[in-house]
């Protein structure tokens, strides 16, 4: 499998700008996740690199080969990429051995070359060779428009939010046969997708693509701890934002004196803190002497407003007292300790914070 390096991209219809100058290098072997909110470019960008769509400016180079840029483009199907689309686009006429073989010299597909191996690959007996792709589940086409993809040996490998017409259950489970499967093949990959949990437990590094422009590339974790603006911090996952100051390496907000991931310039800020960082005890359960066991700031006395139960947790809204007035934060607890409405409790905030320097 292969590099990806991609520089200064550009690609507009009909004069509207939809990818500015957008620069991202693929390590070999990874599975990157290109997330982003709809019309935010991802598709825009896949077309672009599988060379379905021609770059204005910029260049592309797969494996130290350039196929894009300066008057430069190499057809799709000299690119070597493996395509899977949304839906799967089997061919219904075909049996799942002939699908997989579809892309193949005549001689191979005469052959079912490798069908054995790639459906075992995917997860799949090889018993389903002969089948109709009508006669499997979505999550089984899946797999195997993922196994036709394979099948030539690209150098690189494109999925365009391949799940999302799955229901849950199988959305997950298909994922996890997918993402096996591209590891067991050593492929590098792109996993076109809005979905912001499907990014972050599938992708080894995650770019965010927003308005055309790469705001960040980082692994899950840190992109998810340490996102580099508001409005990243927002789109990925929940975020509670509060003002606050900023003095070497600490913060003091309406939550407490707490301690900052990174760096930032001391002075005014605004803080961003994870709901599930905030933890919440009965007042009942903390004695004076454990006021500060298992959290990073002082338990602070709040209000429970609101509960939004999901089963394996629960969304409760908290009324915060301070001396600059009342503070409303939401936090995200286990479903089998999810409060009442109007109960009394302590909360306290775990584990470092993010902050971003005001004006």
């Amino acid at each position: 499998m292969s590099d990806v390096r991609i520089s200064g991209l550009h690609k507009s219809f009909d004069g509207h700008a939809v990818l500015h100058g957008v620069d991202l290098s693929i390590r070999r072997g990874t599975l990157l996740a290109l997330l982003g909110p709809s019309g935010s470019g991802k598709t825009t960008l896949l077309r672009v690199l599988c060379g379905f769509e021609h770059a204005d400016r910029g260049t592309i180079e797969i494996d130290g080969r350039r196929v894009a840029g300066d008057n430069l483009h190499v057809p799709s199907e000299q690119r070597r990429i493996g395509y899977v689309p949304q839906e799967g686009a089997l061919f219904p006429h075909l049996s799942v051995a002939d699908n997989i073989v579809f892309g193949l010299p005549r001689a191979q597909r005469r052959a079912r070359h490798r069908v054995a191996e790639l459906l075992e690959l995917v997860g799949l007996p090889a018993s389903f060779a002969d089948r109709a792709p009508q006669q499997l589940s979505g999550g089984q086409q899946q797999r195997v428009a993922l196994a036709r993809a394979l099948a030539p040996s690209p150098t690189l490998v494109m999925l365009d939010e391949p799940f999302s017409s799955l229901d849950a259950a199988l959305r997950l489970e298909t994922r996890e046969a997918v993402a096996d499967a591209l590891a067991a093949a050593g492929a590098t990959a792109v996993l076109v997708t809005h979905d912001q949990g499907e990014a972050l437990s599938l992708g080894h590094e995650v770019a965010v693509l927003w308005r055309g422009r790469l705001l960040q590339t980082a692994t899950p974790e840190a992109l998810y701890r340490q996102p580099v603006s508001r409005e990243l911090a927002s789109f990925i996952g929940e975020a509670v934002l509060l003002p606050g100051d900023a003095l070497r390496g600490r913060v003091t907000c309406a939550l407490g004196d707490l301690p900052l991931v990174g760096s930032v310039v001391d002075g005014a800020v605004d803080v961003m803190v994870r709901p599930e960082q905030i933890h919440l005890r009965r007042s009942d359960e903390i004695s004076p002497a454990d006021e500060t066991i298992g959290a990073t700031a002082a338990w602070l006395d709040a209000t429970v407003q609101d509960v939004t139960f999901h089963g394996q947790d629960a969304a409760v809204v908290l009324d915060v007292p301070s001396p600059a007035g009342r503070t409303t934060v939401r936090s995200r607890v286990p479903g089998y300790r999810s409060p009442r409405p109007g109960e009394q409790v302590r909360l306290a905030v775990d584990g470092e914070v993010t902050a971003y320097a005001r004006g």
